[in-house]
């Protein structure tokens, strides 16, 4: 069966198919770190948010989005909110793409249904009729928007360490000034090795670690208020207006589409 219930195994490399869909619904799951040898994998969820993390990203996969994670990637996936988790796999020798790049890419209708009868189809060989869906899936996928929820971390040593412990620990990244303190680097140096290594200067960066996190915290059931308190914005206003910068609409827009 491809519908997974939450005690039962999956065992990927003994399912002799070049495309493999899985669905189940789970609550507060992580991952750990691991990868897909010979698999590239796509995440959705038609309800919930969840957030991927690599050595050198995180990735916040909104509701009715997908997440391209291409074989042999080490990364980890986790949610704390109720999710109707949808994966599809692919061999390979199937890939759609052929950079090996991590993407967030819209879900149109049709690729909504696709989806939804890709990841519940028993795990036997393909009818013909599911291979035209298949080819038709492809055809979706290779064109679909690709949208921007990356944040990047800096590879510089001094503050590696220090971002991954605010990333994994979901803390608000302090200002510039506190941060020196914490990473033993003047503001002048922490600025050019973000903007060098991340393409962002640290403000910017601070500005995009709250977008993403905001997305969390709302599909975990928070108001407005509630998220612009919790980011310690100075008001509702001002969390509204950085939303609607980095996302195109208002949160409350993106609430009642989510």
């Amino acid at each position: 069966m491809a519908y997974l219930h939450s005690k039962q195994s999956f065992h990927l490399d003994n399912i002799d198919l070049s495309v493999i869909g899985l669905a189940s619904d789970l609550v507060q799951h992580d991952s750990g770190f691991h990868l897909h040898k010979a698999h590239h994998q796509l995440l959705y969820a038609p309800r919930g948010c969840m957030t991927l993390l690599t050595e050198e990203i995180q990735v916040v996969l909104p509701p009715n989005r997908m997440l391209f994670i291409p074989a042999g990637i080490s990364h980890r996936v986790f949610f704390r909110n109720v999710v109707a988790y949808r994966s599809v796999y692919f061999k390979e020798a199937e890939a759609i793409w052929r950079e090996g790049a991590i993407k967030v890419l819209s879900v149109n209708p049709l690729l909504e249904q696709l989806l939804e009868r890709i990841c519940f189809w028993d795990w036997t060989t393909y009818s013909e009729d599911q291979e035209a869906l298949l080819t038709v899936f492809k055809n979706e996928v290779s064109v679909a928007v690709e949208e921007d929820y990356h944040l990047k971390f800096p590879r510089d040593s001094r503050l590696k360490m220090v971002i991954e412990q605010i990333v994994i620990q979901k803390r608000i990244p302090p200002f510039l000034k506190d941060l020196t303190m914490e990473v033993g680097a003047c503001e002048k140096t922490i600025s050019r090795i973000f903007k060098k290594e991340t393409g962002m200067v640290y403000q910017e960066w601070r500005l995009q670690w709250k977008f993403c996190r905001s997305l969390e915290l709302i599909s975990e059931g928070m108001s407005i208020s509630e998220v612009a308190d919790e980011l310690k914005f100075s008001s509702d206003s001002a969390f509204i207006e950085l939303f609607k910068r980095l996302a195109g609409i208002t949160p409350y827009k993106y609430l009642k589409e989510s």
